[in-house]
């Protein structure tokens, strides 16, 4: 068993099936404190150090905790909203600068492998190093090639991987061994063959199985949603569209947004509990009276699906829905994770 450490772990949403996979995690460093008891109840054989790694203080704690507990392997997702098209994409965004504490940390404790996963922007962006702004791929290639890293990097779809969600991310497969070469793809999996088989729900309405309960909506929202095909928004309706004192609201063509059945889900923000954000509208069945069933936000259950987590994942009594929603939005889907540590160089045993 390779012993691992997690950065900007958020909840480890990323790390539920490395056990299975030969790593067993036993340290990681989170900011946010709720965040770090949420990682604490899903990884109890693992230490949590909670707090910022740009303090000298946390970051040497975990330094030091890396080599005693025999670490070879890192993943590290730094905050990214920085370089995230759903953000202020300001190359100014302190959170950029979290790569390089991270290629510090590398320095230190020079794991056999590293994973490192971030918004495709990063491959674009620069950062101000000791005054001079540099691409922030160029400074992780620099830094990382004079400690004789083999550094494997490319924009890749977690809908190529075992999950049935488009989501984009830049992923750094790093080792000491030799090239980490990406895994192959895999067939996609829609999102009727992920939630196809959940009862139909409408706002408020609650189920017998666990997870599968939905949100409450304003009844403008519903009414709205109610006459909006699958995979069509609510802003295109002739006669029930989203409105304020009869005036037509004006909007992006991704909200009041039905999802599609028959192809994976689009990518899952931390704003999945709103009708009026990014693509949050269950697909709908027509009904025999010419509207459409389901006028909700996807399900927690359905959220678990749709990122390639357990039905029974197991999560903290005390979580708020919102907690889960937020973590869920930001998360490294698993099966993604996965299929880049099946493909992980591994040190051979001379002793057989």
């Amino acid at each position: 068993m390779i012993y691992g450490c997690s950065l900007f772990s958020n909840v480890g949403i990323d790390e539920t099936y490395f056990e299975k996979n030969g790593i067993k995690m036993v340290l990681a460093n989170e900011l946010i404190n709720k965040r770090c008891e949420f990682y604490k109840y899903l990884y109890p054989d693992a230490e949590m150090i909670c707090g910022d790694i740009t303090q000298s203080s946390i970051f040497d704690i975990l330094v030091k905790k890396y080599k005693e507990k025999g670490c070879k392997f890192l993943i590290a997702t730094p905050p990214c909203q920085g370089m995230s098209q759903a953000g202020k994409m300001d190359e100014n965004d302190i959170r950029n600068r979290l790569i390089i504490d991270t290629i510090q940390f590398i320095k230190e404790t020079l794991p056999d492998n590293i994973l490192i996963e971030n918004v495709p922007g990063i491959l674009k962006f620069s950062i101000n190093v000791n005054g001079k702004y540099v691409k922030i791929i160029d400074y992780i290639s620099s830094e990382l090639s004079k400690l004789k890293y083999f550094i494997n990097y490319s924009v890749l779809d977690a809908a190529d991987y075992g999950t049935p969600q488009y989501r984009r991310r830049a992923i750094f497969l790093i080792s000491k061994y030799k090239k980490w070469e990406f895994p192959e793809k895999q067939p996609l999996i829609t999102v009727r063959d992920a939630i196809g088989d959940l009862p139909s729900l409408e706002s408020g309405e609650k189920s017998n199985l666990k997870y599968h309960n939905a949100k409450e909506h304003n009844k403008n929202h519903i009414l709205w949603m109610k006459h909006t095909p699958t995979g069509k928004t609510a802003l295109d309706n002739t006669i029930f569209f989203p409105n304020k004192n009869g005036r037509k609201i004006k909007g992006y063509n991704t909200t009041y947004k039905r999802i599609d059945w028959d192809r994976p889900a689009p990518t899952i923000t931390m704003c999945n509990g709103g009708i009026s954000s990014q693509n949050n509208v269950h697909p709908g069945r027509l009904l025999k009276d010419g509207t459409y069933s389901d006028a909700r936000v996807l399900t927690i259950l359905e959220l678990l699906r749709l990122t390639g987590l357990p039905d029974n994942w197991n999560i903290p009594q005390n979580a708020s829905d919102n907690l889960i929603r937020q973590v869920i939005g930001e998360a490294f889907p698993p099966k993604f994770a996965e299929a880049m540590i099946q493909t992980m160089p591994r040190k051979e045993n001379k002793n057989g």
